[in-house]
């Protein structure tokens, strides 16, 4: 790669790691799911008007957009808001690569190899240190949504295998029009019309940054510069920057919301880190071929998966 898309890749590892500190502010402005539906729907508007129509069937769009806007994003903002730390939260998530790796193997017929296996033990030993982490300083239950909201991600990231859809930005811009309505009624029914009037009546310039820079700098630049770089570089290349997320967001709520990094939560990020690198790098085997392995990053799109064929293993 070029320098200067290796500090492209770079600043999207870091927009994405960022966003989970920019989260955290956002949340202290708004329920979690209005939170999610607004962002959504800054996403969405008015980037559907100049992204030109879907490029994949609607099927692919609504099923993408019902699971990973709606189940993952949702479970991540109310984890969040329920004492799941940012910092952890974006190293947590990277779990997707073992859950991406199972759906796949069960839906696409991609062979589990030994290595891969090997990543996901070190992962899944990952999740544990960190639950132990989290267990002795906040609430499992938060925890659990987020493990859940990797889950939901994992499956996203195989349906956009399926979709395949040859641009990753109209793909994800069309897939943020789904989740705004089922989000928005979510949020009626559970956070109360009380409560949503009254974020949206003091809204104030703190409160709408975060919804502009969740949604059209993680969102649309995210996934626009990542799509770019997958178009002109093989995914095994683009990939690994995706491990910088965490990094990326452990350090920022560290910096800006002066979350404490124990020396458990350190050796969990190493684990996670690690078993993700070898789970999405290893060579992937299909009805006995060999590729490269393509880890997700889509918002991946996988966003690391969000390689052209597979947006959703980024991190968010």
């Amino acid at each position: 790669m070029r320098p200067t898309h290796v500090l492209i890749a770079v600043l999207v590892a870091a927009v994405w790691g960022v966003n989970f500190t920019v989260i955290e502010v956002g949340l202290g402005h708004f329920p979690p799911l209005l939170f999610s539906a607004l962002r959504f729907l800054a996403a969405a508007l008015p980037a559907v008007l100049l992204v030109g129509r879907p490029k994949v069937a609607w099927k692919w769009i609504v099923a993408v957009g019902l699971v990973l806007g709606v189940a993952k994003f949702g479970l991540l903002f109310v984890g969040m808001d329920h004492g799941m730390p940012a910092g952890l939260s974006s190293l947590v998530l990277q779990i997707q690569a073992v859950f991406t790796a199972l759906f796949a193997f069960a839906a696409l017929g991609e062979r589990l190899t030994r290595l891969r296996l090997a990543g996901m033990g070190v992962a899944l030993a990952g999740i544990v240190v960190a639950a132990v982490d989290e267990g002795t300083t906040g609430p499992l239950g938060a925890f659990a949504l987020v493990v859940v909201a990797a889950a939901c991600w994992g499956v996203s990231n195989v349906l956009t295998r399926k979709a395949a859809p040859p641009d990753a930005l109209n793909f994800m811009v069309w897939v943020s029009t789904v989740p705004v309505l089922p989000l928005l009624a979510l949020s009626l029914l559970t956070e109360g019309p009380s409560r949503d009037l009254a974020a949206l009546r003091g809204l104030d310039w703190q409160g709408a940054g975060t919804v502009l820079y969740v949604a059209w700098v993680t969102t649309v630049f995210g996934f626009g510069a990542w799509g770019w770089l997958l178009r002109r570089h093989p995914a095994s290349t683009v990939a690994p920057f995706s491990l910088l997320v965490p990094v990326f967001g452990m350090s920022a709520a560290a910096l800006f919301l002066h979350e404490s990094v124990t020396g458990l939560r350190w050796c969990a990020g190493a684990l996670l880190v690690g078993g993700v690198a070898l789970t999405s790098l290893a060579p992937v085997r299909t009805a006995g071929k060999t590729r490269a392995g393509t880890p997700a990053a889509s918002p991946a799109p996988t966003p690391v998966r969000d390689r052209v064929a597979v947006p959703a293993r980024r991190p968010d």
